[in-house]
């Protein structure tokens, strides 16, 4: 076992107080020596931090004590080093910026597809209705370089505002298929799978817990190269180890 883990989690939930909640929850992660990134918005919480073992399932289980909280879900995977030089919290107007206020995932999520079912289907090349499955990227075209979905549908956006106007665009050519969009960690699927449900593109899913959770469960079925990663470990093969250094497209670029 490696001696760092490494936790993503999300939650969309209504905040309020935000600069006290950040005080409280900085001298928490302080006092356990964790790292990373917190990100708190009025619509949520997204986070990836890294630290001991005990010190992070301590903090996981002191913040679902604030009932706002209490279903937060958590990925896990391991690294040799800390992958995070320190620790930040950050307040934004949105935990993923996309510029559509309607979209609220608290208040109703898109349709998910479990990992393991979404293997299922793309064994089978199509769903339990004998529809076709098109797997959509939803992440920026620098991510995408580093591994996706076989045959994945993707849009080389630089961010992520603009995807509602890149997958309205193939809205009429996308109608007789069954649609599954994917991120990293499942947090821009949470909007994107809302608005393409919005726009009326009803046989669409989102993959529940995103590439990562699929690798925890399923591994590299189907799916190409690796998984970048907000950390300095870059990216994360369906391993979930960190990509050797010499495959590193970082170090192929600054070459």
């Amino acid at each position: 076992m490696k001696p760092i883990l490494n936790i993503a989690a999300y939650l969309f939930v209504s905040l309020d107080g935000l600069p006290e909640l950040r005080t409280k929850i900085m001298n928490e992660c302080n006092s356990r020596q964790l790292k990373g990134t917190i990100l708190l918005t009025e619509e949520g919480i997204n986070m990836f931090l890294a630290g001991n073992e005990l010190e992070l399932h301590g903090f996981i289980e002191w913040l679902r004590t604030d009932s706002r909280f209490k279903t937060l879900e958590t990925k896990e995977s391991w690294s040799e080093d800390q992958p995070f030089k320190k620790m930040l919290i950050k307040i934004k107007h949105e935990i993923i910026r996309m510029n559509h206020p309607t979209i609220r995932p608290e208040v109703g999520r898109a349709n998910f597809i479990a990992p393991k079912k979404l293997q299922e289907w793309l064994d089978r090349g199509t769903d339990d209705l004998g529809r076709p499955v098109v797997m959509v990227d939803t992440r920026n075209a620098f991510e995408v370089e580093y591994g996706t979905f076989e045959n994945a549908l993707h849009f080389n956006i630089q961010k992520f505002t603009e995807f509602p106007e890149a997958i309205a665009a193939h809205k009429e050519s996308l109608a007789d298929k069954t649609l599954v969009s994917f991120c990293t960690g499942g947090i821009r699927c949470e909007k994107s799978g809302l608005y393409m449900r919005e726009i009326g593109m009803q046989h669409s899913y989102q993959l529940e817990g995103g590439i990562l959770k699929y690798f925890e469960e399923v591994g590299a079925a189907h799916y190409q190269g690796s998984c970048f990663v907000f950390d300095e470990r870059e990216a994360l093969e369906p391993t979930l180890d960190s990509i050797p250094i010499e495959h590193s497209i970082r170090k192929k670029m600054s070459a």
